[in-house]
């Protein structure tokens, strides 16, 4: 089962210093890393910053159009150029339908603001202590959405780079 984990950081720079402490987690097999995306918002901006952190997507990572819809609908801000405007609501629905719901999207939208950053993370067989260990002294605050196999594999097929 895949888990979307979102990593929030207090300081619009968190997200991709914690990049590192990602990498080395998943070099000590402590965590596979499907795919990652980061968000830095600075406090003189009006939107934030994202980034699809190719460098620890693994094969069969999730394509630039998923986290474009998801950063479209969280914070208006599409993800290498992919357009949201008035289907969000359609996508909101197929986000839903591959076990991302209204609360989590209300959580990240809340707890995501200007000033701060985060780090969202598509991972399997995670060492939960061991990787809340390696986060502790970064102040990042967890929000996650668990995502049943089937929700995985939906998520996948609506969002790979054939489709």
């Amino acid at each position: 089962m895949a888990t979307l984990t979102v990593w929030k950081f207090p300081y619009d720079t968190g997200a991709e210093e914690s990049i590192s402490t990602l990498e080395k987690l998943s070099q000590q097999g402590l965590i596979t890393v499907h795919d990652a995306a980061t968000v830095s918002w600075p406090s003189d901006k009006k939107k934030p910053k994202t980034r699809q952190v190719h460098n620890l997507a693994a094969a069969g990572a999730l394509s630039g159009t998923f986290w474009g819809m998801l950063f479209g609908l969280l914070f208006f801000v599409p993800l290498l150029g992919a357009a949201v405007g008035a289907a969000s609501g359609a996508l909101s629905g197929m986000l839903a339908d591959v076990g991302i719901d209204d609360d989590f999207i209300d959580r990240v939208r809340t707890n995501v603001t200007p000033g701060t950053s985060a780090l969202f993370v598509m991972t399997s067989d995670g060492v939960r202590d061991r990787v809340a260990e390696a986060f502790a002294g970064s102040q990042a605050e967890l929000i996650n959405t668990n995502l049943s196999a089937e929700d995985e594999a939906a998520l996948r097929e609506a969002f790979s780079e054939e489709g």
